[in-house]
């Protein structure tokens, strides 16, 4: 009876590893698209494109719901597509993610260095505000400082953060985040992302230091 227990637990934790690995896999491939849609494709073809990995990243979660890191890719997923399209018509897919951040921070509002929060974040800082949507700025600034306190070496973290405070015509203190932003270190697997992110971070940097 023992050994057929130890039979037992020992194939769980097998199936258990392998389900993890291909969660693994499933947020690895949602990454490298997502950087290949956002910062490599124009115009109708990046739409096509985000409504195909919205829908890609929606299956996975079906098969994976308590996945904090799936969770928190299809909610990023949704945020740029949304992003991306503009208008009232983004607003469905604004919230969508919204409550898929929210979701994932439950499960574990650490995962993937925090990321949650700085997304999170940034839905709060870049939705309209009641009556059309659910823009809140003091909200918006507690999640940002917040996803950097958590990860203050992070290159999207300190970026957005110097966004948030750019936008509020703090461009000297937004500056100083750029710069930690820029010299984030690299990210393996994230090489177009990260290169994507450093052609923002030097424009950006630009605008603020012309701004003071």
């Amino acid at each position: 009876m023992r050994r057929y227990f130890l039979i037992t637990i020992i194939t769980s934790l097998a199936l258990a590893g392998g389900a993890f690995a291909d969660i693994a896999e499933d947020v690895e491939y949602i990454e490298l698209r997502w950087a290949e849609v956002n910062y490599l494709l124009e115009g109708d073809e990046k739409l096509e494109a985000f409504e195909n990995l919205v829908a890609k990243s929606e299956a996975l979660i079906e098969s994976n719901e308590e996945s904090a890191e799936l969770l928190i890719w299809s909610a990023i997923v949704k945020s740029s597509y949304a992003g991306a399209k503009g208008g009232l018509g983004a607003l469905g897919l604004a919230k969508a993610a919204k409550a898929e951040f929210e979701a994932a921070m439950e499960i574990d509002a650490e995962a993937l260095d925090s990321s949650a929060y700085t997304s999170l974040g940034i839905l709060y800082h870049s939705v309209p505000s009641w009556p059309i949507g659910f823009g809140d700025s003091k909200k918006a600034e507690g999640l940002l400082r917040q996803g950097v306190e958590n990860n203050p070496t992070g290159i999207d973290t300190n970026f957005f953060y110097a966004n948030f405070l750019a936008d509020k015509k703090d461009y000297s203190k937004a500056e100083e985040y750029y710069l930690r932003a820029q010299a984030a270190p690299p990210r393996p697997g994230r090489e177009i992302a990260d290169k994507g992110r450093q052609a923002e971070i030097q424009l950006a940097l630009k605008a603020v230091r012309e701004a003071q």
